[in-house]
């Protein structure tokens, strides 16, 4: 059974709300037309803890609020998760300030 997700479950990184869903993560504003998906594909224990071992980044095109319906832009892999959240973060800050200036340019 699906729970919901509360405001206090949400970490923000970098403005944007980062929610975990067992493995993956969604990074991003669900009201922009872009998120970052992380899948941590595998783990292992470090002193108890598991660390992401090797994690897959999407970078999605949203079609209104259902993530089902999304299209893959770019996809890559890693093996950490500060790497992975490196570049997730730079692809929908970088797709997100390009869809702003196209915006911008086509109300002129």
């Amino acid at each position: 059974m699906a729970t919901a997700v509360t405001e206090r479950d949400i970490l923000i990184y970098r403005e944007k709300p980062l929610i975990r869903d067992g493995n993956v993560l969604y990074y991003g504003d669900f009201k922009e037309n872009f998120i970052t998906r992380f899948t941590i594909l595998e783990s292992e224990k470090v002193n108890d803890l598991d660390m992401a071992k090797k994690i897959t980044i999407e970078l999605l095109e949203k079609h209104g609020e259902d993530i089902k319906t999304a299209k893959l832009t770019k996809k890559a892999e890693r093996t950490s998760m500060w790497a992975a959240l490196d570049i997730g973060v730079y692809w929908l800050e970088d797709i997100l300030e390009m869809e702003k200036e196209f915006l911008k340019a086509a109300q002129k």
